[in-house]
Order: C-alpha cells, then structure tokens, then sequence
C-alpha cells in the first residue's frame, strides 16, 4: 500500500509535531506501507538531515514539495504559504495516485475533498470553520488525539488515538549520577524537571512560579522551547538562583534529562480549551517511560492516560499547591508508581498506534 502523509511543517523542526509526524511515518513503514512525507520547501536553519535529527530509520521517502517561504510575514504570509505547498502537494498526489492520503492539515484535505480522492484527517484540535467542515464530511477516516476531541464531532468513523513514545529510546540504561554528569547538572540538588515548549497553555510559567516556594536544595529544569519564547522566559526568570533553562536540545538528549531528573511535571494551564480537552502531551508519555515520577495537572485531557495510581494529579494554575506537591513526592517512595506508569504506557507506542490507524483505515 502507497501512503501519501501531507505535512505543512518545517522539517526538521524543534517543534513536537515534528517528532510525531516523523514517528508514525516510521511506524507505518515499519508495517510494509510504503510511506512518502510531503513537506514544503522552507528554509530551515537546522541543517541535520531529519532522520539523524530525530532518531528515525530511513526507512520512507520525504518530498520536499515547492511553496514560497512566506511564513514569517504574519498570518497573511503564513496563509499564503499553506495554499501554495497544499495546491502543490495535491498535484503531485494526483500524479502519483497513492492508495491514501494523510494528513494533520485541513486545507490539503479541503482541496483533496473537491476531486474524489481518499483520504484521512488526523485532528489535533477543534476547528470548526467552513474548511474544516467539509474535511469532516469527506474524509474516509478520522483520528483524533483525544476522546473530548472525538465528541465534538458528529462522525462515527473516528478513531481515538492518543499520542505515543518509543519505549526502547526512552528507557535508557543511565543511573540519575551518571544523567547528571554527562548533563553537567549540579550533583548536590534535586532535580524537578520540565521538557517542551513554553506556550502559556502548556503552563511552564506556572512551574517557574512554584519555583519560589520550593527548598534551596531544588533544582528546577526547563528544557525546550523556541528561540523567541526562551528569550522572554530567561527574562521573567531573570532574579530566580534554583532554575536553569537549558533551551532547545537535539530530540536524542531528552531522555539523558528525564533519567537525571527527581520529579516531572507536566503543568498544562486549564485556562485554554487546547490544554483543558483536546491535547495529548508527547511529553506525558515520554515522561512515564522514564521511570520517574509525574505531576500533572488533573485536567480532563490528561486524565485520559493519567490516573492516580501512574501519577500525581493536581489542581491546575496553583504554583503554591505544585510546589508542596513537589516536596511531597520528593520526599516519598514513588517505586510503586513509576511501575505503573511504565506498564501503562506499554499500550501507547508508535508502532501500537500506526498498527491500529492502519487497520482503521483500511477497512
């Protein structure tokens, strides 16, 4: 079977749709399909090629399709950018004539649903524009990230599929003195740890908040983020001694960080409906892979993986009520509940999900 996956997306990125993306079409062909990536041609200032950049095999074709890279002057550029790379790519489908089309983007879909060819959207978050719409009534197949996302659509061919993590890359054999070492993190401290972007709804501003609350021997670690977001981050944080922000670092590092750290959190705000009801965290389950122990906000997304008996659940936005919780957990036994999450996430890996999406749609 030929696979067409749309992607609008800058390859490689530092972003996290970047590893998902790169994941399932590794997942899929590791399954026999036989997978190509379309991405548009941008200029992209990581020069790794992708595979290296992200620890995938080689094992699928990428298509860098032609658009102009106009994605920096605004929405109005970015809008451009999308209907020159979407117009493309269905071209070059249509030339092709893979077996099925894929794709997280609406608008190649919108365009796809106007020339009878099949396709699937996978849905991250609730649009509920024109386009939008009429990608919903078309697609043959739909796979949404969480069951909250799932409800919002009348549709009965939805597949619910959480997001995933490669056990084997996570579950690194690295003692928390060794992680440290290599990672050049002070040995005297305890490690409260945090991996990804600092979007407000992913609440990494509520964990620097906590961090004022919180014992002289707490280390507070922030990895990830963009260039611009670490920038006004280092700048709020600019007063605080026990955090550290390391920024972006390559996608093969993260579990070094997880291994070194004491405690993770996974601090989502419940003040925006992305991180309240339709997100399913890369983190969350890279995070339960680790070994170590997890406080999350107990929103209802969250609560669709985690439970308390994986994870400490907590009210979300209350830096005073995370920091007590961190010293808490710091100062227990969490064997019990590292276990649990490990068994846990067994259900949830790349090559679990593709096996599932596959047979979703094609059938």
């Amino acid at each position: 079977m030929k696979l067409y996956y749309i992607a609008n997306a800058r390859i490689p990125t530092e972003k996290a749709h970047g590893i998902q993306i790169m994941k399932m079409c590794e997942a899929f062909a590791d399954r026999g399909v036989e997978v190509t990536l379309l991405v548009p041609r941008r200029f992209n200032h990581i020069k790794l090629d992708p595979f290296e950049y992200y620890s995938v095999k080689n094992n699928f074709k990428i298509k860098y399709i032609f658009t102009v890279d106009t994605v920096k002057l605004g929405n109005l550029g970015f809008l451009a950018e999308s209907f020159l790379f979407s117009g493309f790519s269905v071209l070059y489908c249509l030339t092709k004539n893979p077996d099925n089309i894929y794709s997280r983007d609406e608008l190649p879909l919108y365009f796809l649903s106007f020339l009878g060819k099949r396709f699937h959207w996978e849905s991250h978050t609730f649009k509920n524009s024109f386009v939008s719409r009429r990608v919903l009534k078309y697609s043959a197949k739909i796979i949404t990230i969480t069951k909250n996302l799932k409800e919002k659509y009348n549709n009965k061919n939805i597949l619910v599929s959480p997001d995933a993590v490669d056990l084997d890359f996570f579950d690194i054999h690295m003692s928390k003195e060794e992680a440290k070492n290599e990672l050049r993190l002070p040995l005297n401290k305890r490690i409260v740890l945090y991996t990804g972007h600092l979007y407000p709804w992913k609440g990494a501003h509520v964990l620097m908040d906590a961090s004022k609350y919180l014992s002289k021997d707490i280390m507070v670690v922030f990895v990830g983020g963009t260039i611009e977001d670490i920038t006004g981050f280092k700048n709020k944080a600019d007063k605080l001694q026990n955090i550290i922000i390391t920024g972006h670092k390559l996608y093969k590092d993260i579990p070094k960080y997880l291994k070194a750290a004491d405690v993770l959190v996974l601090p989502n705000s419940g003040e925006e409906d992305i991180s309240k009801k339709y997100t399913s965290p890369m983190k969350l389950f890279e995070y339960m892979a680790s070994g170590r122990p997890i406080i999350a906000s107990g929103l209802k997304s969250i609560r669709e993986v985690l439970n308390q008996s994986n994870s400490y659940l907590i009210e979300s936005d209350n830096p005073t009520l995370l920091a007590s919780t961190i010293e808490k957990v710091l100062s227990k036994e969490t064997a019990k509940i590292t276990m649990q999450a490990y068994e846990d996430v067994k259900r949830y890996t790349w090559t679990k999900r593709a096996e599932s999406i596959l047979t979703f749609i094609t059938h």
